[in-house]
């Protein structure tokens, strides 16, 4: 067994190389049981598109009815949607099998116990189980399928029933399973829509599914200035982060759009904590601290920011990254199909387009991301 697979958010590496279906399987046995020996008795299992998903789902899926519980099988879908299911179906856990944005080779685990999402030391007691046999079968298991598109498409709606004006956007889902759940949620409320790799594909055809490097957003900023779009969303490949553009194809940084959530959030909870990292620019908090809110800045990562907003009752937190949480209104986990919505209910309630509404913003420069591959 790898043990660099065990990351500090997931489980995640070469698909057939570092894991394959039997790690699969040994992995739902592992938190089955732990689920089980915390008197749960529901979960789910997700899966993004890629070739290995399905097989490695059905191998989740498969230990941990062994492990004696109920497992819903939610199908190809995003990774918020499995995060959904738990509120949705009120479970007691959930494995999501995907690779986020990483190449097509990839694959990966994101694992849930109760409405948490597991990372750091949790990921690790994973590994332990796994390698010390910390399983053991129960009576009484078994799956079932569950379609968990629709119900999330109606609880969006159900949040956000109308726009105060219709859209015109182009929404870029990267390939990945985004595509087949967001663009007719916006058309249902009236938007014209044009898709960009919105058909799921594991070889992910048109560009690399991660919308905070410039170069896999050149489809969407074309699309954009040459429809006239009102702005353009970009999904990574399991849709929890979001990237988007103006009407004019500006990049909207995760620390731009997370200003603009914050002022909105912040009309109606003044005082309210917002949680953004360490990558964001000092302008963000001085200006969630300029319209009544109060501003902590935390460790960088998706599992740590939901933590935090847990501790503190934060209503809202976002990344550098796209990772957008709202407790105002929603659940407070990362779901960029949500957070896009929201996006589009700024942008159509204002009598301005979205390039005009962060124009107060002090320009700052400053450096990319510099990320080191290490072979």
């Amino acid at each position: 067994m790898n043990p660099t697979v065990f990351r500090e958010y997931d489980i995640r590496g070469l698909a057939e190389t570092d894991f394959d279906a039997e790690f699969a399987l040994l992995l739902g046995k592992v938190h089955g049981t732990a689920v089980a020996e915390r008197g749960g008795t529901r979960v789910a299992v997700g899966r993004d598109c890629r070739t290995t998903s399905d097989p490695y789902a059905e191998a989740v899926l498969e230990g941990m009815a062994w492990a004696g519980l109920h497992v819903y099988d939610i199908g190809v879908c995003p990774t918020p949607l499995l995060y959904f299911s738990l509120f949705h179906l009120d479970l007691d856990g959930g494995v999501q099998v995907t690779a986020s944005h990483n190449p097509s080779e990839y694959n990966g685990f994101k694992v849930c116990l109760g409405k948490e999402t597991l990372y750091g030391q949790e990921i690790q007691q994973i590994r332990a189980g796994m390698e010390n046999g910390q399983y053991r079968p129960k009576a009484g298991g078994k799956s079932e399928r569950y379609e968990i598109i629709p119900p999330y498409q109606e609880h969006l709606l159900a949040d956000v029933p109308a726009l105060a004006r219709p859209l015109k956007l182009v929404i870029d889902a990267g390939s990945g399973v985004g595509g087949p759940v967001a663009p007719s949620v916006f058309r249902r409320l009236g938007c014209t829509v044009w898709e960009i790799a919105c058909v799921p594909d594991a070889r992910f055809p048109f560009h690399h599914p991660d919308p905070t490097v410039p170069e896999n957003l050149n489809l969407l900023i074309d699309r954009v200035r040459r429809e006239h779009a009102d702005f353009g969303i970009a999904y990574d490949g399991d849709a929890d982060r979001l990237g988007a553009v103006d009407e004019n194809g500006n990049i909207l940084w995760g620390d731009e759009l997370l200003v603009l959530f914050a002022r909105d959030v912040l009309k109606r909870n003044p005082g309210a904590i917002v949680i953004s990292e360490v990558k964001c620019s000092q302008r963000l908090y001085d200006d969630i601290a300029k319209n009544g809110g109060r501003p902590i800045m935390w460790k960088a990562g998706h599992s740590l920011l939901k933590a935090k907003m847990k501790e503190t009752q934060a209503l809202l937190a976002g990344e550098m990254s796209g990772h957008m949480f709202f407790k105002e209104r929603y659940f407070g986990y990362d779901d960029a199909i949500y957070a896009s919505l929201r996006l589009a209910e700024i942008v159509a309630k204002a009598d301005k387009p979205l390039s005009a509404l962060l124009a107060d913003l002090p320009k700052v420069v400053s450096t990319p991301e510099i990320r080191v591959d290490c072979p």
